[in-house]
């Protein structure tokens, strides 16, 4: 997730600041490369905030394939208890008697109930192994974001610079490489 510092605001004002007085003396470079920092800021904040989504995403899937796992749980147990009541009443009515055909019915009747519960305990396994695909892709997304906001953030760094040594040209497009490397990897971060 992206921590984001609270003066890092104060900081961005103070770059477009420099950039006005530059500009004002007839460099436009420092306010060119201000408003890219102000633009980056925006992309970084943006990425972050999708980042914070997918880790939020993902817990809340893995939370579900464990409530459904837990569920499934239960009527595996349930199963299990129709089954065994199933074979008492199919070994009572084995054993004879005025009660055999009784027996007979209670044996069928736990049969077809176990068959009911166990295929509630496959949908709720196969929801259970869903949800944990679902929690696997949004985390795969938050890894390819946290590269992205870094690259973000790293490229408002390097803009800075351009700033700070009065004016020069490379870290400013070194900066915009960096940015377009973070927006690329965001992107990517939905396609794959």
């Amino acid at each position: 997730m992206s921590d984001e510092n609270p003066t890092e605001y104060f900081e961005h004002a103070e770059h477009a600041d420099h950039a006005h007085h530059a500009s004002e003396a007839g460099d436009h470079l420092p306010s060119t490369v201000a408003m890219t920092i102000a633009i980056l800021a925006v992309i970084a904040a943006t990425v972050g905030s999708l980042e914070t989504l997918e880790s939020g995403n993902a817990i809340s899937a893995k939370n579900e394939a464990v409530l459904a796992q837990n569920k499934a749980t239960d009527q595996w147990n349930f199963f299990q208890a129709k089954s065994i009541k199933k074979n008492m009443f199919a070994i009572a009515a084995a054993n004879g008697g005025p009660n055999a055909d009784g027996f007979n019915k209670q044996a069928k009747k736990n049969d077809d109930e176990s068959a009911d519960i166990q295929k509630e305990a496959k949908a709720l396994e196969d929801d259970s192994h869903s949800k944990l695909a679902e929690a696997d892709a949004h985390e795969g997304r938050h890894h390819w974001l946290t590269v992205a906001v870094t690259l973000l953030h790293v490229s408002i760094a390097v803009a800075t610079i351009s700033i700070i040594i009065g004016g020069k040209k490379w870290p400013w497009h070194a900066s915009l490489g960096l940015g377009a490397a973070g927006a690329l990897v965001a992107g990517f971060a939905y396609l794959h």
